[in-house]
């Protein structure tokens, strides 16, 4: 496997510039990155700080500088230092300045701004926090999304993850022998999505879960044919109640909330037509 050094320079935090940078490194299977991270780079002294470290770890540059100023020095050290800079922010930047005929603000880190949707955002976690693993179900109709699923069906990390792009979810249980939660059965507001995913995969990572534990004997949790048929009453369960299914299996977390906000989006959109 290759290494090489990776060095990210940001005006803000760095958050857009790490996401974009591994998901393009994750198109490398056999490339491995040393990441370096240059954060709130506002200043000359600062940036020199940065050449110093390009100098020490000789790799690839990404950056998103709004300032002009900052982001022509970068560039020329770079340049004089033989070493790949890609602007990550600027082209999108000019692109929606000549689409829109305006200028943009160059203003470092606005979109940390403390606005309204960063609050909607802290309220969303807030929410899902407090409505975790069937937790607090006298207001489930309050949530945007409802997740149902059997354990370790990612329930829970899909959940988080929705929530930090202002979704209110909340995750409910399936327990074999239980009934269904009368909260649940009764929805009205919320999308419902039921989580699946294969026999196979649920039953390696119930029993990874339990060796973390020390709980090495077999139960119906981790036995195939116990789970087998808790999978298939969990599927009955979702057809019969009409809600939407995703199957987890061989989908990221990042990816299987993709496939969540999508079904919301096309249901906020068929009810606006409604209207």
């Amino acid at each position: 496997m290759s290494q090489f050094h990776l060095h990210l320079v940001s005006d803000a935090t760095g958050e857009t510039l790490q996401m974009v940078a591994r998901a393009a490194i994750t198109q490398f299977a056999d490339s491995e990155a040393t990441e370096h991270h240059w954060t709130m780079i506002r200043t000359e002294r600062q940036l020199n700080e940065v050449v110093v470290g390009l100098v020490e770890k000789r790799g690839i540059v990404l950056y998103t500088l709004v300032d002009e100023t900052l982001r022509r020095d970068l560039e020329k050290a770079c340049r004089r230092l033989n070493l790949v800079a890609v602007d990550v922010l600027m082209p999108a930047i000019r692109a929606l300045g000549t689409f829109l005929h305006a200028e943009s603000k160059a203003q470092p880190g606005i979109q940390h701004v403390l606005d309204e949707e960063y609050f909607e955002r802290i309220e969303a976690m807030q929410f899902t926090l407090i409505h975790d693993d069937g937790q607090s179900m006298h207001d489930l109709n309050d949530a945007d999304v409802v997740l149902v699923g059997v354990s370790r069906t990612s329930k829970t990390p899909t959940s988080m993850y929705l929530a930090n792009r202002s979704v209110r979810t909340a995750n409910v249980p399936l327990v074999p022998g239980q009934p269904l939660p009368e909260e649940l059965e009764n929805l009205k507001g919320p999308l419902v999505v039921g989580l699946t995913t294969s026999v196979k995969r649920l039953v390696q990572i119930r029993r990874n879960r339990m060796q973390m534990l020390n709980e090495l004997h077999e139960t119906d949790y981790t036995d195939e044919d116990a789970v087998k048929q808790e999978v298939a009453e969990a599927r009955r369960l979702f057809n019969k109640m009409g809600w939407e299914v995703i199957d987890v299996a061989g989908r990221s977390i990042e990816e299987a909330s993709a496939a969540v906000l999508a079904m919301l989006a096309k249901r906020q959109e068929s009810g606006a037509e409604a209207d």
